[in-house]
């Protein structure tokens, strides 16, 4: 799979835009993020990951990582929409040092999430150990 087109990309096509920062949203979805977080740690330290609830614990991390990734974008002045909005704010993470194998991760689990909400698709706990385990590796980076 492809890694997003380079942030300049994004805010050409306005599926990016400029905006005034929004500190009070940033701090509500970052809160949020945190919240989320932490009842999913007590989740999963009550019941584990198993085949049976990997999927609902890919989709909680990738809206936790969603989460923080928007709140910096509001704290810089940004915000998306549309279209490609996804991959817009995934983008955004070379802004901040995110490597292209990261990004490819991040990129990937949009891809696996959305086969999961839309088609069906069964995640596997192995997997989602790894995405658990990819957002506690970057969740301080994201705040």
């Amino acid at each position: 799979m492809r890694l997003p087109k380079e942030f300049e990309y994004y805010l050409k096509k306005k599926i990016i835009r400029k905006i005034s920062p929004d500190l009070s949203r940033a701090k509500f979805l970052l809160k949020e993020s945190e919240i989320s977080l932490e009842g999913l740690k007590e989740r999963i330290k009550i019941i584990g990951i198993n085949n049976k609830n990997s999927n609902s614990i890919i989709r909680d991390c990738y809206n936790i990582i969603m989460e923080k990734i928007r709140a910096r974008l509001l704290l810089k002045g940004y915000s998306s929409s549309g279209n490609y909005s996804h991959e817009a704010e995934l983008s955004y993470l070379r802004e901040i040092s995110f490597s292209d194998n990261e990004i490819s991760f991040l990129n990937n689990l949009r891809y696996f999430r959305n086969s999961s909400i839309y088609y069906g698709k069964l995640l596997d706990k192995e997997y989602a150990k790894r995405v658990f385990d990819f957002l506690i590796k970057i969740k301080k980076r994201l705040k």
